[in-house]
């Protein structure tokens, strides 16, 4: 991390190499927090509401208090952003310190508030696609919620790496949820297909807009049960998420998808997204 680089911390803004949090916060000893990532493209907070819509059902879910008011939020991530690249804003809610180790709640505690920025990488390989591998969705029922816990995608994810795959493509039950850190699409017979929400899949904002854009330019789509034969037989399949965007899949399980070339859809869709990124950030001012 940079030095001197600005965090924001229970309400001040710090050097990240100065921010300090109890080893009693309960995000440290239980991962009993929830976190958010909002995407900032030409100085705009990309579907800001949306992404506080999901912090809210998140912080709903696991009972734990919101701190600030939508507004208030937007003005804290303000001061870290600069207008003249392309980032994004993580920021967690912890449910707070405790006195003691103690599995229920506390009484009368403060949830911690972190938020950093940080400049959006760009990601090698997304015009020519990535390999993937499909795992069994191992972790808990309630992938719903936004939760800072992410051991079980962790290790999923490592798989994939040390698979020499870009990401894995989870299945549960031989059905298709997500990916370890992405949402997933398939192009089956021209149609474009993505799970139906539920509290196996984490849904994301970019899905949302994947989905938008497909309905508002005639691209048929479809959000529906995909089974783990029926992936094998996708002419496309890609991840999405905030900070790689749409990726493509051209080798899953180390064969081929379709002929092994990034498909046309996909280049369809990611031009129709970068329109609207351009679009969405102008009228935001």
């Amino acid at each position: 991390m940079t030095k001197n680089k600005k965090v924001f911390l229970n309400g001040e803004y710090v050097a990240a190499e100065n921010a300090q949090i109890s080893v009693m916060d309960r995000g440290f000893l239980f991962g009993d927090g929830i976190y958010e990532v909002i995407p900032v493209y030409h100085g705009s907070l990309f579907r800001f509401d949306s992404h506080l819509e999901r912090l809210e059902n998140s912080l709903n879910l696991t009972r734990i208090e919101n701190p600030y008011s939508r507004d208030e939020w937007r003005e804290i991530m303000l001061p870290l952003i600069d207008a003249t690249k392309d980032q994004y804003v993580y920021f967690q809610v912890t449910r707070g310190v405790a006195e003691k180790r103690d599995h229920a709640f506390p009484v009368g505690v403060k949830p911690t508030v972190f938020m950093m920025c940080n400049d959006i990488a760009p990601f090698n390989g997304k015009e020519d696609g990535v390999k993937a591998i499909s795992l069994e969705d191992n972790r808990w029922s309630s992938c719903n919620i936004k939760a800072i816990a992410l051991l079980g995608n962790i290790l999923l994810r490592q798989q994939a790496v040390e698979s020499d795959c870009a990401e894995a493509i989870l299945v549960r039950e031989g059905y298709v949820t997500e990916g370890s850190a992405s949402n997933v699409f398939v192009v089956i017979d021209g149609v474009l297909i993505t799970p139906p929400k539920s509290n196996f899949i984490l849904a994301g904002i970019t899905r949302d807009v994947i989905l938008e854009l497909a309905a508002a330019n005639n691209i048929p789509v479809s959000e529906e049960v995909i089974s783990l034969e029926a992936l094998k037989t996708a002419s496309e399949i890609w991840f999405a998420s905030s900070t790689r965007e749409i990726l493509p899949v051209v080798e899953l399980d180390g064969q081929p998808v379709a002929n092994g070339q990034v498909g046309q859809l996909w280049h369809r869709m990611n031009d129709l997204l970068q329109t609207y990124k351009i679009h969405y950030a102008a009228s935001a001012k």
